[in-house]
């Protein structure tokens, strides 16, 4: 009996043993599965846009190849040796992925980049090819992802592909708009023109004025718009090179930045081209329209109130108007340099107020083009640095409110205009009104959650050294 208790005992000893075994090892096997990168929701959130991103691409390349284009992706692929489309806009990416490196490093791309467009710029001048830059800051940036890859690990590598990746998100985006454009000429043969510009009687067609104003400007003034309208992306990278400034040093990239805010824009404003074709007054109401426009009016006679309809359009010219995405995107421009110093805040407002003179003084736009971008955009950058910073009950009403402003804009142009024409003391100032709420409230959010913030990095507080009492003897 005695044994027959011993052995039980033994046994419960080991059974109990392998217990404890299949615990540790089953908590070490989650805790390793928690461990896994790709298990975080972030790192997941990422594997899922960049599936969508890739897919979207390649819809856009059969899509172009369908109308007889290059696609979004031959088109950046041919830029690897033949003369890219711009330039600056390589040079621009590259700056952007270079706020990952050392200052040695930066130096050394920067030369790297230089000394291959000499070498292209040569061979091309040797054989009569067409003569641009870029090439240089498209192979420094794509030999910084094979190193990230065969050449760094951890975080490193990490930080390094955020970079790669952040520039070319910034050239593909550049080629995915200019796909769309060919899309929305393909496949809206009737445009709403004669909607918008009879609303926009509403708010005094501000595009003639401005087109008057630009015309006794002369060449001067019609030039410097030009360039600030074409540079837009460079004035960008300018800024978010400020907010990404110490990414080098911190090893991460911040929460919420402009490039976020700029990609999502040009990714969301060609799928409300498609739902609202425009041309712009320019082309409907203007020369540059030849046979397809209405009448050459602008900017010289604000077109007369009648009853609007779809009008065909030629399959060349975008239909990009509505929203404004150079006014979108110089809205973005101007709210991100609000926290940099002076000199950026001043060329930010700068950088709006030319962006509205080109695009109304150029007949690129309608005023009800420019106020629908303006809240386009507050909406989306509410929306984005909610993700980051967390949705409140503020936020969230906001970016609602928000759509249903840009909604109603939208829903007002196509079956309110001639209502908007023949009321312009009632339907202007709530236009206005509405753009202006929009606004106020985006800056009183802003302000409050920054004053409510807490530093992702608080000091540690000092602590005063302890003495130990001392005690008299007994």
């Amino acid at each position: 009996m005695f044994e027959l208790t011993t052995i039980m005992l033994k046994y419960d000893a080991s059974v109990e043993k392998l217990i404890s075994r299949i615990m540790r090892g089953s908590s070490r096997i989650s805790g390793s599965l928690r461990a896994v990168p790709w298990r975080q929701p972030r790192s997941m959130l990422w594997v899922a846009v960049t599936v969508v991103g890739l897919g979207f691409l390649i819809a856009l390349e059969v899509a172009s190849r369908r109308y007889g284009a290059r696609g979004p992706i031959t088109d950046q692929a041919r830029e690897v040796i033949f003369a890219p489309r711009s330039g600056t806009v390589l040079y621009a990416s590259m700056a952007l992925m270079m706020v990952v490196l050392t200052w040695r490093q930066r130096f050394i791309a920067l030369g790297a980049a230089v000394g291959i467009d000499v070498v292209f710029w040569l061979v091309r001048w040797a054989v009569g090819a067409e003569m641009m830059f870029g090439n240089g800051a498209l192979w420094v940036t794509l030999a910084c992802g094979v190193i990230a890859v065969t050449r760094r690990t951890g975080r490193d590598r990490v930080l390094l592909l955020k970079g790669v990746g952040l520039a070319l998100l910034l050239v593909a985006g550049r080629k995915t708009g200019y796909a769309w454009l060919l899309i929305t000429s393909k496949t809206r043969p009737r445009v709403l023109d004669q909607y918008v510009a009879t609303a926009d009687h509403a708010l005094g067609n501000p595009s003639w004025l401005a087109g008057r104003i630009v015309a006794a400007t002369g060449t001067v003034g019609a030039h410097i718009l030009e360039w600030v309208y074409i540079q837009l992306a460079v004035a960008a990278v300018a800024v978010a090179l400020y907010q990404l400034r110490h990414v080098a040093v911190e090893r991460r990239f911040p929460g919420h930045h402009l490039v976020r805010t700029f990609l999502v824009i040009g990714l969301l404003g060609p799928g409300i081209y498609m739902i609202f074709p425009v041309v712009g007054p320019v082309f409907a109401y203007g020369a540059d329209g030849g046979h397809w426009a209405v009448a050459d009016l602008w900017p010289d006679t604000p077109p007369p109130v009648g009853t609007p309809q779809r009008m065909p359009f030629d399959e060349i010219t975008p239909r990009n108007c509505m929203p404004s995405l150079h006014t979108a995107w110089a809205t973005a421009i101007f709210i991100h340099a609000l926290k940099g110093p002076w000199v950026l805040r001043f060329a930010g407002a700068f950088w709006l107020i030319a962006t509205l003179g080109a695009t109304l003084g150029f007949g690129y736009h309608y005023g009800a083009d420019i106020i629908a971008g303006v809240v386009f955009t507050l909406t989306i950058d509410m929306a984005l640095r909610s993700l980051d910073r967390g949705w409140d009950r503020s936020a969230k009403r906001f970016v609602v409110y928000g759509a249903a402003v840009f909604t109603a804009f939208l829903a007002s142009y196509r079956y309110l205009s001639t209502e908007m024409a023949a009321h312009p003391w009632v339907f202007g100032p709530l236009l206005m009104l509405a753009t202006a709420s929009v606004v106020y409230g985006y800056a009183r959010i802003t302000r409050l959650s920054e004053l409510t913030a807490v530093p992702a990095h608080l000091p540690e507080p000092r602590r005063e050294p302890q003495h130990e009492p001392q005690h008299e003897p007994v």
